[in-house]
């Protein structure tokens, strides 16, 4: 996903300084370029053979070592890099650095940079809250470096608090945002819903089916990739998206009011959630007790939210359904796009061998009034980045109108 990029890794003299080695191993699994560059105080925590090992690259920390080709490596490093991130960044360096101090091989190198920078302060807590550190911090931002905000908890030295260097996924998540994709979406507000609806009989029981959420988790994260706001809604429970907002739901109802409060003034709804078509129309106070015979339940029709949607979407709204079928799946979704005024919908086949709930593959078809596209089974991830390409498709469209 970060094949052809080139990320140069800065680490600073802290304990947290061996989570860099995960760091730059996630990001070699992601395909990027990873060069090293680590203080003199670094090296002490952590050897650059490590580094080395882990990135295939040299690991620099002596300013003027020999070169077998001359050039000046800093501005060497510094052309390269599509991206720079430092973490741990010590106070020290945030202070330097915010003053324009260049006298290691790491803060000339970042000096001369041009790329997106990013910082990661890992420190004592009071270290950290000094008004200082704090100035120094807001300086950087000042000049565009994006702070990644310190982690909370017990830290090395003893103490609870803030300063703490987020876990290894966060760092690579703030790099992923950056270079995984164009930012096309930028500008766009995205709402994606996930997750089965669970409709409850009495304290212990509810009605819901088989949904995971993994697909519209992979189209939030396809989305934010692309430089949307989303936000999802959901009822899942995987792991939150970075650069998200999550908002919590159970029922068809509460989705429905969820859609409402949120999609409205959206540029794109991808309704990926499965709704329950009906819940029991009575809700027992107390567990219902085993009967010697059957057991019969009253139903009622939940509210149709994507009908309600495509009455009421305003001109800049684009609708994006999902139809899962057992038979006669184009036809029954084709019907679906038009009878709820849908702009796409996303046809299901739960019978097809990787499709389907609760697996990190999918094969669907995309249809919208103008185009019918069959994808081969392939990741979660890739279908939602073909949903994505159409979204922007269609904005582009009518910004041209």
């Amino acid at each position: 996903m970060l094949k052809g990029k080139t990320v140069v890794v800065g680490v600073c003299g802290g304990i947290a300084a061996y989570k860099s080695c995960e760091v730059v191993s996630r990001l070699r699994k992601l395909g990027a370029d990873v060069h090293v560059i680590m203080t003199e105080h670094a090296t002490e925590f952590v050897r650059p053979l490590t580094f080395e090992t882990l990135s295939n690259n040299p690991c620099v920390s002596d300013m003027f070592r020999r070169q077998t080709e001359w050039e000046v490596e800093h501005i060497s490093l510094a052309k390269k890099a599509d991206l720079f991130v430092v973490a741990p960044a010590t106070a020290n360096f945030v202070g330097k650095f915010a003053n324009g101090i260049a006298d290691d091989m790491l803060t000339t190198t970042v000096l001369a940079c041009t790329c997106p920078k990013l910082i990661a302060p890992a420190m004592n807590t009071h270290m950290l809250e000094n008004p200082i550190t704090q100035d120094n911090l807001k300086t950087l931002e000042h000049y565009g470096f994006t702070v990644i905000p310190s982690g909370s908890g017990l830290l090395a030295c003893g103490d609870t608090g803030s300063g703490r260097l987020p876990d290894e996924g966060v760092l690579v998540d703030y790099v992923a945002r950056e270079l995984e994709h164009e930012k096309d979406m930028q500008g766009m507000k995205v709402v994606v819903s996930a997750g089965g609806t669970r409709e409850p009989m009495d304290p212990v029981r509810y009605l819901t089916n088989h949904s995971t959420g993994k697909m519209g988790y992979a189209v939030a994260r396809a989305c934010m990739l692309r430089g949307a706001d989303v936000t999802l809604l959901t009822s899942s429970d995987l792991p939150p998206v970075p650069f998200v907002k999550m908002v919590p739901f159970a029922t068809a109802a509460e989705l429905f009011e969820a859609v409402k409060a949120n999609a409205m003034d959206a540029d794109a709804l991808v309704m990926a959630a499965a709704v329950a078509d009906y819940r029991p129309a009575q809700v027992a106070q107390d567990k219902i007790k085993k009967h010697d015979g059957e057991l019969s339940i009253e139903l009622e029709r939940t509210d149709d939210i994507l009908g309600w949607v495509g009455e009421h979407k305003p001109e800049q709204l684009f609708v994006c359904g999902f139809s899962m079928e057992t038979k006669d799946l184009i036809e029954n979704s084709t019907a679906k796009l038009h009878k709820k005024n849908m702009d796409m919908i996303v046809a299901n086949n739960v019978k097809v061998p990787g499709a389907g709930f609760g697996v990190d593959t999918n094969v669907v078809t995309l249809i919208t009034e103008s185009i019918s596209t069959a994808l081969p089974l392939q990741s979660k991830d890739d279908v939602a980045m073909h949903i994505a390409d159409i979204i922007v498709e269609a904005k582009r469209r009518k910004q041209k109108k």
